[in-house]
């Protein structure tokens, strides 16, 4: 039977626990063992799949096209492993399967209620991957923070949970804040003494506690902590910022946190962890040989995590290149034709992201045309494909109206129109063209060189798209149309072939990249942008030669 460790956190939202959750897992892998997360969102949505980005950063798509909190985006990245429906379970979801019994007539006339009906369904989806056969410990964050009304149900069924399986099937580790006062020069404990005495009113003890702090515990920090909050010395584990999440698993090992889990699991003798390729990754990503500026062309730049995996897509791909990648955030609602060069000048690249709406589509397309006019590397995702298609249409093609359905339904040239299939649809949640699909690649075209291969599988959140009607325009103004569904023939892939390095994609790259396989076509953007980095540097050599 499987494993069970659960992650709650206290004191403060945005501590962590996902980062915790996955370097812990990670560890484990490590060993040899089979590992998932999940995570268990405490809001009311069936899932993130309508949010803003404002509200809840941005929305990770698995595999099989489930719209999932981005904490899977730093399980795949850390495990190097598919997450699914099944590893992301909200309020709205147990909430709408147990309404749904109920109007089947499954509760056999019952009083439905929290407890036992809400908290048996969180029970099941807990245990459902573990039942599977096909893992060793499962992995169950717990969003949200201790004392939230919201999180009761949750913290109740992991309650049962360990009255109800083995003692040792289960852990509980939970991550609160070690806050440091500047005006006393100390770190106070009491917090974290307000949040496990919350947590254990609720009929959870936890046999682990993290310590997020920005300075290290003292020994006697963790003894009084141990002492007040019911836990060994040995289980007060120390989680101090570092520079990037991925030092995160590094000083979990140092601190053994795995270790006792596996102790509390009672499972002996555990293998010594292979971290080779992990410390290698380390090495490259913390000294780099160069640098590199990225404009980053999006509308919810605000909000770092709206653009997560494309961030962290970056830093794989800048560790490949032993190169430090610089993201340059430009707004795109404020990019004009008349400052373009002002905002976009001394960029190595340009990024130009996803989103939904009107605002910020013109400056989107002011800043593509800079990119191809100026011969700077670009990479349009989504939206930003969806960009360059209409720049490329305007400009090129002459089509000066050229537009997508999207953004002017009137459009004398809808370039990009709503898919057949979605123009029957009414409902918003869960209905856009989700997941993997095929693309299959144009021999000798730049897509076939970066993927090596004719026939890639990518993920798709979207539902405007090429309008084929176009096609032969597009070809024959020079712009080739290098990736193509094979079933739909729905284009996946542009790209110009006179120019350094350009190409834009329907489907969203950024989220199959991982620490072990970097996105191939991040690598050779960051790479193409290195070249464009070191011909700057000649250029100014060869005009200070001139000016003395």
């Amino acid at each position: 039977m499987a494993k069970y460790v659960f992650v709650t956190g206290g004191v403060s939202s945005s501590l962590g626990k996902g980062i915790i959750a996955a370097s812990l897992a990670k560890l484990l892998q490590s060993r040899g063992y089979r590992v998932t997360i999940q995570k268990f969102d405490p809001y009311i949505n069936v899932d993130p799949g309508t949010l803003n980005p404002y509200e809840h950063g941005e929305c990770y798509v698995t595999e099989d096209g489930a719209e999932t909190d981005l904490d899977l985006g730093h399980y795949e990245r850390f495990l190097n492993t598919f997450t699914s429906q099944a590893n992301n379970v909200t309020t709205g979801r147990i909430y709408q399967t147990v309404i749904n019994k109920e109007r089947k007539g499954a509760y056999l006339g019952k009083t439905v209620q929290v407890v036992p009906h809400i908290t048996n369904e969180i029970k099941r989806r807990m245990l459902e991957l573990g039942n599977t056969g096909k893992y060793d410990i499962v992995i169950t964050e717990i969003g949200g923070t201790i004392g939230d009304i919201e999180s009761l149900p949750f913290v109740e069924a992991i309650r049962q949970l360990q009255w109800e399986l083995p003692e040792d099937d289960t852990v509980v580790i939970h991550l609160t804040l070690i806050p440091y006062l500047k005006a006393a020069k100390e770190l106070k404990t009491k917090p974290t003494q307000h949040s496990v005495k919350m947590l254990s009113q609720e009929g959870v003890s936890p046999d682990i506690i993290v310590c997020r702090t920005e300075r290290p515990l003292s020994p006697d920090i963790k003894r009084k902590i141990a002492q007040f909050c019911n836990v060994k010395q040995e289980a007060v584990i120390e989680s101090i910022d570092m520079a990037t999440i991925y030092e995160v698993p590094m000083a979990m090992l140092r601190e053994k946190l795995d270790i006792i889990c596996l102790k509390k699991m009672n499972i002996p003798n555990p293998p010594e962890p292979d971290i080779v390729k992990w410390e290698a990754f380390l090495e490259r990503l913390n000294h780099p040989k160069s640098v590199v500026r990225i404009g980053l062309i999006g509308k919810y730049i605000e909000l770092q995590d709206a653009y997560k995996s494309i961030l962290e897509a970056f830093i794989h791909a800048g560790a490949v290149n032993e190169c430090k990648v610089e993201v340059v955030n430009v707004h795109s609602e404020y990019i004009t034709p008349e400052n373009v060069e002002e905002k976009l000048s001394g960029l190595d690249g340009l990024l130009v992201a996803s989103g939904f709406g009107l605002r910020g589509i013109e400056g989107k397309i002011t800043a593509v045309k800079y990119a191809r006019e100026n011969g700077l590397p670009f990479f349009g995702i989504c939206l930003g494909m969806q960009m360059a298609v209409i720049e490329f249409a305007r400009n090129v093609l002459d089509k000066k109206c050229a537009n997508s359905t999207e953004m002017d339904e009137k459009t004398p040239d809808p370039v990009i129109d709503l898919m057949e299939e979605q123009k029957v649809i009414s409902d918003k949640g869960g209905t856009m063209r989700l997941g993997a699909y095929d693309c299959a690649l144009l021999p000798d075209s730049l897509a076939h060189k970066i993927y090596g291969q004719e026939l890639i599988s990518e993920r798709h959140r979207h539902r405007w798209e090429f309008n084929n009607k176009y096609l032969e325009e597009f070809q024959n103004g020079g712009m080739v149309l290098s990736g193509k569904n094979p079933k739909s023939g729905l284009v996946e892939i542009v790209e110009l072939p006179d120019h350094p390095f350009f190409i834009g994609v329907q489907y969203h790259p950024e989220l199959k990249s991982t620490v072990e396989n970097p996105h191939p076509i991040f690598v050779h953007f960051i790479s193409a942008a290195v070249s464009q980095a070191a011909k700057y540097k000649v250029e100014e050599k060869n005009t200070e030669k001139v000016n003395n």
